[in-house]
C-alpha cells in the first residue's frame, strides 16, 4: 500500500500529462458570459418590432416618398444603444471569474513545478497551502488543511479537510497545507457546473417592458390588416396613385405604432445604466432597474451583504477576576503571538491587523488552528499558549466566572476568542479577543432608506440566528427581534407561515433560501435577493430582481441581474432611485404616445368603413410625434422622481391616454365628414387636422405636468413654441401649406367643442377608474398587514 501511495504522490509522467491534454480533460474553464456577441447583435436588429418598420420603409422607398422615412433614424439609433449596453456588460463579465488564475505546485515524474491553472490536468497532484483557492475538484492524499467554503456554502465555518476528503473548486485553504488529486477539472468542476447553472436563468422581462412588448405584438398584428384595408380602398375604390396609396397607408400605420416610445425606453435606460456605472454598479441588462424599483421584499444575507467578509477585532477584554495590571503585559505577548502562528485564517488577519507589531515569540513547537482542538498553540521556553474558543479551553470555573462577560459580547453578534497561558494542565485566561466582521459602509443608511421607500427587508443567513438578528438590530432593520433557526421549517406551509411573521432566518441552508423566497412570492409580493455566494444562487434564480456583490463568485455574478462592482450595499439607493424615475417618467410619458396610436387606429378604422382617404400624411403625423409626444416625453424622462408606482403600467398609461384619443378621434372625424359635406379641399382637411391633433396633444401635455413647475413649465412652451416656428418655417417639409380662411374656422370650431368633451371624458374616466380601483382587493390574498404600510 505504501508503494502505491508513493506512486500516486510522484504524480503523472510526461505521457500521462500528454494523453490528458489530447483526450481535453484539462482545466479551462467555459466560456463566461452567456451569450455571444454575435448572438447580442442579431438578438437587437431582427426583432418583430424591427421587421415592421423594414417593411414600411421598402413600400416608402418603393412609391419614392423618401421624405416620410423620417422613423429611421429612431430605429437605427434604438438598436446601437441596446447592442452597445450588452457587450459592456458582457465585456466586463468576462474579465471576472470565479477562479483565480493562479499557478500552483504540482508533482510531475517526482518533481515539483509550477504550473499555470488552466494547465493543469485531470488526476494532476498538486500541493495546496494557506490562502490558495482550490483549482479544481481534488481529494486529500495526504496532509490536513482549514477550508472556507463560504462561497459555495454560505456558512463561514472552516472546515477540515484530511486524506480521502474532497476538496471542491471555488474554495479556500485557510491553513495546513495538503498533496491532492485533481478528480475533475475544466467545465466538470463544481465550480463550472454551478456557473453553468447560473447561465440558465431565463430573462425576467420587467412589467413596463412586457406591457410595451405586449402594445406593439397588438398593433404589429392589426396593422397589417388596416393597412391592407387602406390600401386596396385607395386603389379600387378612392381611385388613388400606387404612390398616394402607400402615403397616405403609412400615414395611419406610422400614427399607430409607439416607434418613439420605444427610443424613450431604451435612451431612459441606457442613460441610468451609464450613471450606475460611473457609481460601480453593473447591469446584466438596462431593464434590471425596473424591476427592483417594484420590490415589496429585499432579502439579504449576512456576509457580504450587511457585514463584510473581513472580520476585525471589536475589543479586548480582561477576564473577570483578572489583574488589570497584566492588560498591557498580556496584550503584548498576544500581538508577539499572532505574528508568530502561521495561520493565515480570517480570524489571524483581524489579530494581526489590530496588533502592528512585528516582534515574534522563540519558539519551540507550534500547532496551527484546526477544527478538532479549536485553538491553536505556542510553546516558547517554560510556557505554552493558546488561543481559541473559551469553551475549549476554559476549566468549568473560569467559564462559569465569565459567562455573563461572554453572554453579553456574544448578544452583540460577537465571536470571543481566550487567550490562555497553560501551567501543569491548568489554564489561566490572560485576554479574552471579541471579534466581528465589519459592517459595510453606509448600512444603516441604506436599511433606513429601504424602510422609507416601503421595502421589507428579510435577512437570510447560513450562521445562527440569535447572531444575525443582533448584527440585524445594529443596523437598524426593523422587526430583527424576530428570528428563527430555519432548521425548524419543513413543510410547505412551514415556510409561508414563517415569512409572515420573521425578518431574520438563520441555518438557512441553499434550497431553503429558495423555498424561502418563493413563500414570499405566494403571497403576492415582489422578491429582490441579494447574495455573494454559489449558495446564493438557487433563490437568485427565483426572485423577480438579483442583485450580486462584485467581490462574490462569478456564478453568483453569472445569475444577479445587478452586481455592485465595489460591493457597496449603499448603492441600492441609486439603483432604486433610477428605476422609479424610469418607472414614473415613462408611464408619464407614454400616456402621449398612447394617445396618438389608439386616435390612429381608431380614425383608421373609421376611414375603412366610410371609404375615405386618411386625412393625414406621414409628415404631419412626423410634425405632431416631435413637438406633442417626442422632445417633451423625452426632457420629462429626465425628470427626478422616486415615487414608487403600484399600478400596473398598461393600466395607468391607457386611462390617461383614452379621453384625449376619443377627444381626438371624434373632432377630427366629424370635421373630415363636415368638410366631404360642404366641399372643403382635402388639404384644408388635413392641415386642420394637423392643428386639432395638436390642440388635444398639448391639453394632455398640459394635465401629465400637473402641478407644474419651472422645468415643467419649461418643456410645455417650447413644445408649442418649437411647433409653431416649424409650421411657419417649414411648411413644406411637414405639408402645412398657405392656411386658408375655412382652415382656420374649422381649428377655431372644433377646438373649442375639443376642450368640453377633453374635460367630461376626463372626469368620466376617473370616475370609473376609481371604481375599479375601490372594487379591487387592496392587496393580494396572504399578505399580511405588515407589507402594507
Amino acid at each position: 500500500m505504501n508503494k502505491i501511495r508513493e506512486n500516486v504522490l510522484n504524480g503523472l509522467t510526461v505521457d500521462a500529462v500528454e494523453e490528458q491534454v489530447r483526450l481535453g480533460n484539462v482545466n479551462t474553464m467555459p466560456e463566461q458570459s452567456g451569450k455571444k456577441i454575435k448572438d447580442i447583435i442579431m438578438g437587437n436588429i431582427f426583432t418583430y418590432f424591427n421587421g415592421i418598420f423594414c417593411l414600411i420603409a421598402l413600400l416608402l422607398i418603393a412609391a419614392q416618398s423618401f421624405r416620410s422615412l423620417t422613423f429611421l433614424p429612431v430605429i437605427i439609433v434604438n438598436i446601437v444603444i441596446g447592442i452597445v449596453q450588452q457587450l459592456r456588460a458582457k465585456s466586463v463579465l468576462d474579465n471576472l471569474s470565479l477562479l483565480s488564475m493562479a499557478e500552483y505546485k504540482a508533482i510531475r515524474e517526482g518533481q515539483e513545478i509550477s504550473v499555470p491553472f488552466d494547465k493543469l490536468v485531470l488526476s494532476d497532484v498538486i500541493i495546496l497551502e494557506s490562502g490558495q483557492q482550490i483549482p479544481a475538484d481534488a481529494e486529500v492524499l495526504e496532509g490536513e488543511v482549514l477550508v472556507n467554503e463560504a462561497l459555495l456554502t454560505g456558512e463561514s465555518d472552516e472546515i477540515n479537510k484530511k486524506s480521502g476528503s474532497n476538496l471542491m473548486s471555488g474554495s479556500f485553504v485557510v491553513s495546513g497545507s495538503c498533496h491532492a488529486r485533481l478528480v475533475c477539472v475544466g467545465a466538470n468542476s463544481y465550480a463550472a457546473k454551478l456557473t453553468a447553472k447560473a447561465k440558465e436563468i431565463k430573462e425576467k422581462p420587467s412589467e413596463m417592458i412586457h406591457d410595451i412588448n405586449l402594445i406593439i405584438k397588438i398593433v404589429g398584428i392589426i396593422i397589417i390588416p388596416i393597412g391592407l384595408a387602406l390600401y386596396c380602398e385607395a386603389i379600387y375604390i378612392n381611385q388613388n396613385t400606387f404612390s398616394e396609396a402607400i402615403v397616405s397607408m403609412v400615414g395611419a400605420v406610422i400614427g399607430m405604432i409607439p416607434e418613439g416610445l420605444y427610443l424613450l425606453v431604451t435612451v431612459a435606460l441606457a442613460l441610468s445604466a451609464t450613471r450606475l456605472a460611473k457609481r460601480q454598479v453593473l447591469l446584466h441588462d438596462m431593464r434590471s432597474t425596473e424591476a427592483l424599483a417594484r420590490v415589496d421584499v429585499l432579502c439579504v444575507d449576512k456576509t457580504g451583504t450587511i457585514t463584510d467578509n473581513e472580520m476585525k477585532v471589536a475589543e479586548v477584554l480582561a477576564p473577570v477576576n483578572g489583574v488589570e495590571d497584566r492588560m498591557v503585559e498580556s496584550e503584548k505577548l498576544l500581538a508577539q503571538y499572532v505574528h508568530t502562528i502561521s495561520d493565515s485564517n480570517s480570524t489571524a488577519k483581524a489579530l494581526c491587523n489590530y496588533y502592528k507589531e512585528q516582534e515574534k515569540l522563540q519558539v519551540v513547537s507550534m500547532m496551527p488552528f484546526n477544527s478538532k482542538s479549536k485553538y491553536s498553540e505556542i510553546v516558547v521556553e517554560g510556557m505554552t499558549y493558546r488561543l481559541g474558543a473559551p469553551e475549549f479551553l476554559l476549566s468549568k470555573t473560569a467559564l462559569e466566572e465569565n459567562q455573563l462577560l461572554l453572554e453579553e459580547h456574544a448578544k452583540k453578534g460577537e465571536r470571543i476568542l481566550s487567550f490562555v497561558n497553560v501551567l501543569d494542565d491548568q489554564t489561566e485566561p490572560l485576554l479574552f479577543i471579541c471579534i466581528m466582521n465589519s459592517l459595510r459602509p453606509n448600512v444603516k443608511e441604506t436599511f433606513a432608506y429601504l424602510a422609507s421607500q416601503e421595502v421589507t427587508v428579510k435577512v437570510i443567513s447560513g450562521d445562527n440566528p440569535l447572531t444575525v438578528a443582533e448584527i440585524a438590530a445594529a443596523v437598524g432593520i426593523p422587526d430583527a427581534e424576530k428570528y428563527i433557526d430555519a432548521t425548524m421549517l419543513e413543510t410547505q406551509k412551514d415556510y409561508e407561515d414563517a415569512v409572515e411573521k420573521y425578518t431574520v432566518f438563520g441555518r438557512v441552508k441553499p434550497e431553503q433560501k429558495k423555498e424561502l423566497v418563493l413563500a414570499i412570492k405566494a403571497s403576492g409580493l415582489k422578491v429582490a435577493m441579494t447574495g455573494d455566494g454559489v449558495n446564493d444562487i438557487l433563490a437568485m434564480k427565483e426572485a423577480d430582481c438579483s442583485i450580486a456583490m462584485g467581490a462574490g463568485s462569478d456564478a453568483a455574478r453569472q445569475a444577479a441581474q445587478v452586481v455592485l462592482m465595489d460591493s457597496d450595499f449603499s448603492h441600492m439607493k441609486e439603483i432604486i432611485s433610477e428605476g422609479r424615475r424610469n418607472i414614473n417618467n415613462i408611464t408619464r410619458s407614454a400616456t402621449l404616445f398612447l394617445y396618438k396610436n389608439l386616435f390612429s387606429m381608431l380614425l383608421a378604422a373609421f376611414s375603412i368603413i366610410n371609404a375615405f382617404s386618411y386625412p393625414l400624411k406621414p409628415s404631419q403625423v412626423s410634425l405632431i410625434s416631435m413637438f406633442n409626444i417626442g422632445i417633451p416625453a423625452f426632457l420629462l424622462a429626465l425628470e427626478a422622481n422616486e415615487k414608487k408606482q403600484k399600478s400596473r403600467f398598461l393600466h395607468e398609461a391607457l386611462f390617461q391616454s383614452l379621453p384625449a384619443a376619443l377627444t381626438s378621434f371624434f373632432s377630427i372625424a366629424a370635421m373630415v365628414v363636415f368638410g366631404q359635406t360642404f366641399g372643403i379641399s382635402a388639404d384644408d382637411v388635413g392641415i386642420a387636422s394637423t392643428f386639432l391633433l395638436s390642440v388635444v396633444g398639448f391639453m394632455i401635455l398640459h394635465r401629465i405636468c400637473m402641478p407644474m413647475n419651472r422645468y415643467r413649465s419649461f418643456v410645455f412652451i417650447c413644445s408649442i413654441i418649437g411647433l409653431i416656428f416649424c409650421s411657419y418655417n417649414f411648411n413644406t417639409l411637414f405639408d402645412i401649406k398657405a392656411v386658408s380662411v375655412s382652415c382656420i374656422m374649422l381649428v377655431t370650431v372644433f377646438a373649442i367643442a375639443e376642450e368640453s368633451v377633453m374635460r367630461n371624458l376626463t372626469r368620466w374616466f376617473s370616475f370609473a377608474r376609481k371604481k375599479l380601483l375601490s372594487s379591487s382587493p387592496s392587496a393580494p390574498m396572504g399578505i399580511s398587514n405588515k407589507y402594507n404600510r
